[in-house]
């Protein structure tokens, strides 16, 4: 995609806006439109700026970043959030994909990574890694209790036998190829599955959809040792 990435930064330190400013500053291709200080600064800018992508603090003073998350989905659903978290394994991070979020970078991110992320993100996928992603829904999403009857997003009733099949595999942490190794596939079969998958369980992407398999008890959260 040649057209420049419009990029808003949501944090309540000065010193971290302006460092991811500056690791954007040299690259081609990328225009930081505006820099937020909290949640409700960071939905008025999207609204007058309309960024292509967000990069949002999750804690912060104000409208925190999965509240802003949240209203920057319902009004401006062509805009991206990408959420930042200190740790990897912040479990607020959960909060943020449900509220729409594509993913979350660590705030300690090299410059390189934090613009293949905005890329990744403008291009309509999700930026955590699946395994990642995986690693972090299994310690912090509940499964339902088994001896009850697990609640079916909507559209789930409606899945082929094998888009659940690719379900559960998005959930066990695959990437497209692996599913497609898997299955007997070819990648674009297996995309063709997912985009119908995704449009029945009305989720965004990928990590909405490992949220649903694990709400839903699709799949179980591997316990740690």
């Amino acid at each position: 995609m040649n057209a420049t990435v419009k990029v808003l930064i949501a944090d309540d330190q000065p010193l971290v806006r302006r460092g991811l400013a500056l690791m954007l500053a040299p690259e081609p291709g990328f225009r930081v439109v505006a820099e937020a200080a909290d949640g409700a600064e960071a939905v008025r800018l999207a609204h007058e700026h309309r960024p292509d992508v967000i990069v949002m603090d999750i804690r912060m003073p104000v409208l925190d970043g999965i509240a802003a998350t949240e209203r920057l989905t319902a009004e401006l659903p062509d805009c991206r959030v990408l959420a930042l978290s200190t740790f990897d394994m912040d479990e607020h991070v959960v909060g943020a994909l449900r509220a729409g979020a594509c993913g979350f970078l660590p705030k300690d991110i090299s410059p390189e990574d934090l613009v293949a992320a905005l890329r990744v993100v403008r291009d309509g996928e999700a930026i955590l890694a699946p395994r990642l992603l995986t690693r972090l829904i299994s310690r912090h999403v509940r499964a339902p209790d088994r001896r009850a009857v697990p609640p079916a997003p909507s559209g789930a009733e409606g899945l082929t036998p094998r888009e659940r099949e690719v379900w559960r595999l998005i959930a066990d942490g695959s990437d497209n190829t692996e599913i497609a190794d898997r299955l007997g596939l070819s990648a674009s079969t297996v995309k063709n599955h997912i985009t119908a998958l995704f449009a029945k369980l009305r989720v965004r992407d990928r990590a909405q959809a490992v949220i649903a398999a694990y709400e839903t008890g699709l799949v179980t959260a591997r316990r740690e040792t």
